[in-house]
């Protein structure tokens, strides 16, 4: 006699749990504020995990160079912390007509600035992309990343109806965003000129141009990126190491080896916050561009991964409303927005990793720095306010609001309340 199995048990349960879960995870992916929750959790995951390493990071230089202080550049980035998260809830709360407002200005002001650097600004590692405003140094090229993303969506936006048009397509957007990288070549900054290409392919391809137009663009690159390393032997030899960093391993190979030291001693799990050897003085620039180094020796490849799991949750949420948004501006902003900050994640992963040459890009978000924070903390508010903006999130939020007023009504002074005396 063979005793029944019930279908929920064993394997033949699994099934039906496995799509159970699926449809509820599903059901709540559809929810109207899931794209406004996505991007405020990661982003504040980011941002905590960006503090607690830069205070890991950067605690030997801190000592070294501040006089036994510790904490210094960990105060600086709370200090641009606590300038950042309020620009970025104003961000979050402006109007759609002051933003596109704003574009032009924006870009026209980021070109000036770009034009003094050029000319006027500070070198740093072989780069001229600093600008010293009194006692602050600031690095426009990285406001020029968010005016650039904003002015483009704005002219796309402007041009819908007539963007089946190459001539369209073009002006002005590409001899825009051409300038403003020359300006930033100029001063020898090929790493972001490579964001700004991005920024401008990524343009291109979600207004739908054609396939001819992204492989002359690719070739201009190609070319262009071929031409600036050949003219200075030291980037040449930057990015012949980086093939093979122990080859030229006291020299050129150092940062990158020390970089993949810092990664292969991570293991899983790490060895512990706090706990990294390679920022007592061997890996240059560990709480800037090879931070990404100190957070895998320290947390691991769980930490790696949880950070670039944090980075495609951004993207995944802002690809959702520019997916759902009804305006082209949002769509065209949203997916600028997602191509330079994710982007810009995997050149740095990949140049710690050495699978890119080192050519100084900041980890967005968790790298120390303002030039860079600010911006991507201004980018994000936006993201989050276009969130708010989708029509089933307007709605949710409204009832939301509207229930709270009337629980405070219903428990203001002078309400009716229901007799609590027994009948």
């Amino acid at each position: 006699m063979t005793t029944a199995v019930p279908d929920d048990a064993g394997f033949a349960g699994r099934p039906g749990s496995l799509r159970t879960s699926l449809r509820t995870l599903r059901e709540a992916f559809d929810r109207p504020l899931t794209s406004y929750y996505l991007l405020l959790g990661a982003s504040a995951l980011l941002l905590t995990i960006g503090l607690i390493m830069v205070l890991s990071a950067s605690s030997v230089w801190s000592y070294k160079y501040s006089g036994g202080d510790s904490y210094s550049v960990v105060r600086r980035q709370m200090l641009w912390l606590a300038i950042g998260l309020p620009a970025a809830f104003v961000a979050s709360r402006l109007p759609m007509r002051w933003i596109r407002a704003l574009a032009y200005p924006a870009y026209l002001f980021s070109l000036v600035l770009l034009l003094l650097t050029a000319f006027l600004g500070t070198e740093v590692n072989g780069n001229q992309n600093w600008l010293g405003v009194g006692s602050l140094a600031i690095q426009p090229s990285e406001v020029a990343k968010l005016a650039l993303v904003l002015w483009a969506a704005h002219i796309y936006a402007n041009k819908e109806r007539r963007l089946h048009s190459l001539h369209q397509l073009v002006v002005p957007v590409v001899p825009g965003l051409l300038l403003a990288t020359l300006l930033v070549v100029a001063g020898r900054d090929l790493g972001t000129a490579l964001v700004f290409f991005a920024i401008l392919l990524g343009m291109l391809w979600v207004v739908g141009a054609p396939g001819r137009l992204f492989g002359l663009a690719l070739s201009v690159i190609a070319v262009a990126a071929i031409g600036l390393a050949s003219t200075d032997t030291e980037r040449v030899a930057r990015i012949t190491t980086f093939v093979d960093p122990f080859q030229d391993y006291h020299d050129t190979g150092w940062q990158p080896a020390h970089g993949l030291y810092a990664l292969s001693s991570g293991g899983w799990f790490g060895q512990g916050i706090g706990a990294s050897q390679q920022k007592w003085g061997d890996l240059p620039e560990a709480h800037t561009d090879f931070i990404f180094a100190v957070l895998g020796e320290e947390l691991g490849l769980v930490g790696t991964l949880l950070v670039v799991g944090l980075f495609l949750t951004i993207a995944l949420a802002a690809l959702r409303v520019a997916h759902h948004t009804q305006e082209p501006f949002v769509r065209y902003a949203s997916f600028g927005i997602v191509v330079w900050l994710i982007g810009q994640m995997i050149i740095n992963v990949g140049m710690v990793l050495a699978l890119l040459p080192v050519i100084g890009i900041p980890l967005p978000l968790v790298s120390y720095g303002g030039s860079s924070l600010l911006p991507s903390l201004v980018a994000l508010g936006l993201l989050i306010g276009f969130a708010r903006r989708e029509p089933e999130a307007a709605q949710a939020l409204a009832a939301r609001r509207r229930g709270r007023a009337a629980g405070v009504a219903a428990g203001a002074p002078g309400a009716d309340h229901p007799s609590t005396t027994a009948h």
